[in-house]
């Protein structure tokens, strides 16, 4: 992957390969923010339902969009957010998962995501349900997931976020803190497509 980023600043915007491997397309960011290309930004209704309509079951974002799929290098794995009253949970519906490399990436993003909205609409994070449609471990992973699965399990870290963050738009990577992380030694596995 590093090779790939790597290969990718180098060339200049023209080029050929980063013509065709540049570029994801109308992905995840694009379909929250701007969805169908239309200035619908789904992120800035949700912020405002959970604020003003704190009971309401519509609470969702959604970055499947079947009008512009087609363009997309990948088509979106995980689609859904959606909240619970007081405390605000994050139930995500994800048609593919690649468990090993994309599943761990996953859940840190939309625990965060959820502890981040939590915080800026007055609600308390409470839990993130998972869901997967297809669930899969590349061949290629077989080894490397032996050996995490051979590791002992260490202590939870814990997410602290800058409190006198008000919106979801002003965060920056130092208002997200990790206390107490531990890791075990990296892990390196191949991206498969």
């Amino acid at each position: 992957l590093e090779e790939f980023v790597e290969k990718i600043k180098e060339l200049s915007a023209d080029d050929p390969f980063v013509i065709k491997y540049g570029e994801l397309g109308p992905v995840y960011g694009r379909q929250w923010r701007n969805f169908n290309n239309e200035g619908i930004d789904q992120v800035s209704k949700l912020v405002d339902s959970l604020k003003n309509n704190p009971y309401s079951r519509r609470h969702i974002i959604c970055a499947w969009n079947p009008a512009e799929v087609d363009e997309m290098a990948l088509p979106p794995c995980h689609s859904f957010l959606s909240n619970d009253q007081k405390y605000l949970s994050c139930q995500l519906y994800q048609r593919s998962a690649d468990t090993f490399l994309g599943v761990p990436f996953n859940i840190a993003s939309y625990a965060l995501f959820t502890a981040m909205l939590a915080q800026v609409c007055g609600y308390e994070a409470k839990e993130f349900i998972h869901t997967i449609g297809d669930a899969h471990i590349y061949k290629d992973h077989f080894e490397v997931v032996k050996q995490q699965i051979a590791r002992e399990p260490l202590p939870k870290c814990k997410l602290v976020l800058n409190p006198d963050v008000k919106s979801i738009f002003d965060y920056k990577i130092e208002d997200i803190k990790i206390e107490d992380y531990q890791s075990h030694g990296k892990l390196v596995g191949k991206v498969s497509v």
